[in-house]
């Protein structure tokens, strides 16, 4: 008899809740607009990040997972901007994992996620380059505010909550169980 994920009744609520609830499009677009500012945060800490991107300026690459769509245009600055929705694509990435559970199993034990790649191999190859090599320092960005040890603390407990449910979740998909 073949076992049931434990997690197969969210994923099914997360199934419906994306089919019969869907944001309206000005909260989609100011949704877009704060990862957009996060990430280019994010780049312009990495000065060979903006570097690379300014060899790539007016191209535009499209995110896709699910029915959530995302175009980027990489403006001559080296960062991002949301591009025009009929603007084509230089480049579509489209994650071909459908479950949001396997997606976070597999963030939380750092393996990148199965993504199908079309279009401009050398913008692809930048875009790798950036995945592989650019990291937010959130407690860098949290000690300008709160000070560093207090931030220091909390990125000590971020990380320990982080793998208790990385052990979490490894038990409960069945994959550390021992023989």
């Amino acid at each position: 008899m073949a076992t049931q994920s434990p997690f197969s009744f969210l994923e099914d609520v997360f199934q419906q809740l994306t089919t019969t609830l869907q944001p309206p499009a000005w909260a989609v677009q100011e949704a877009q607009r704060r990862i957009v500012l996060l990430l280019n945060h994010v780049l312009m800490q990495e000065p060979e990040a903006t570097e690379r991107l300014v060899r790539q300026k007016g191209r535009v690459v499209l995110f896709h997972w699910r029915n959530v769509h995302f175009k980027l245009l990489l403006t001559p600055a080296g960062l991002l901007d949301l591009a025009d929705a009929e603007a084509p694509s230089d480049l579509t990435l489209s994650v071909t994992e459908e479950s949001p559970v396997a997606l976070v199993q597999s963030a939380l034990s750092g393996v990148k996620p199965a993504v199908r790649i079309e279009g401009d191999v050398q913008l692809a190859a930048e875009v790798n380059w950036l995945v592989d090599h650019v990291r937010w320092d959130i407690e860098e960005d949290l000690a300008r505010i709160v000070g560093d040890a207090p931030a220091h603390a909390l990125g000590q407990a971020a990380r320990r909550m982080a793998e208790a449910v990385r052990q979490f979740l490894t038990r409960a998909s069945g994959t550390g169980r021992a023989a």
